[in-house]
């Protein structure tokens, strides 16, 4: 039988050596490609066709969870396993509504990496403990949680995290980065990052650009 065929994605090169240096003496698995970021990820994979995905999200010029999204609608063959040092809730189910085919946290041992690539180049799924809780948390009674019907959005917005959105509608009442930090209960620093990462996406360099680009997409 054939070697699963994998394309690694992350834009640190210790952790692709490493994920690497762990495959190597794995019959069963073959990296045949890697990419630093993003956009390097969808023209590695438009060239090798993998059979498998493994993407961080958290990468320069387009994150995992819009790499997932675009794979899934151009290939949904491919598989996808989302390999992240971070546990949120907002990436989890954000990863699952793109179509990731599992979750593994990085910090996660040998033997579980190898257990989520078995289980997902079967066909299955494969998210670990602390994640598998976050989805069982955002179920009742074994369906979904009902969601509000959304009006369409554009694009740009559709690109934004829910943090970065959050943090789009604190600006907008005109709160700065140590309120929102304060608000959000989070570092001013993370605060400064999704500031940067929302005006990068909706391709403004200002406050007042981003003022004028929320009028356009009737956000105020």
């Amino acid at each position: 039988m054939n070697p699963t065929q994998i394309v690694l994605a992350d834009d640190h090169e210790l952790v692709r050596d490493g994920i690497k240096s762990l495959l190597e003496n794995e019959s069963g698995f073959q990296v045949i490609d890697e990419a630093s970021d993003g956009i390097e990820a969808l023209k590695v994979i438009s060239k090798r066709q993998p059979d498998l995905l493994i993407v961080d999200i958290r990468m320069p010029n387009m994150n995992g969870i819009e790499v997932v999204r675009k794979l899934t609608a151009e290939y949904p063959e491919i598989k996808k396993l989302v390999l992240s040092m971070h546990d949120s809730e907002e990436y989890v189910l954000e990863s699952i509504e793109a179509g990731a085919d599992g979750y593994l946290l990085k910090g996660s041992s040998k033997s579980e990496f190898l257990k989520a690539l078995n289980s997902i180049k079967d066909g299955g799924k494969y998210f670990s403990g602390d994640v598998s809780a976050i989805i069982i948390n955002n179920f009742v009674g074994g369906t979904p949680k009902p969601k509000q019907k959304k009006e369409p959005v554009s694009e740009e917005l559709a690109a934004l995290t829910n943090r970065e959105k959050q943090i789009l509608d604190l600006i907008l009442k005109g709160k700065g980065n140590n309120e929102i930090a304060d608000e959000l209960k989070i570092s001013k620093r993370t605060a400064e990052v999704h500031r940067f990462n929302l005006m990068k996406k909706l391709n403004v360099k200002n406050l007042v650009e981003l003022t004028n680009k929320s009028k356009e997409l009737h956000l105020i």
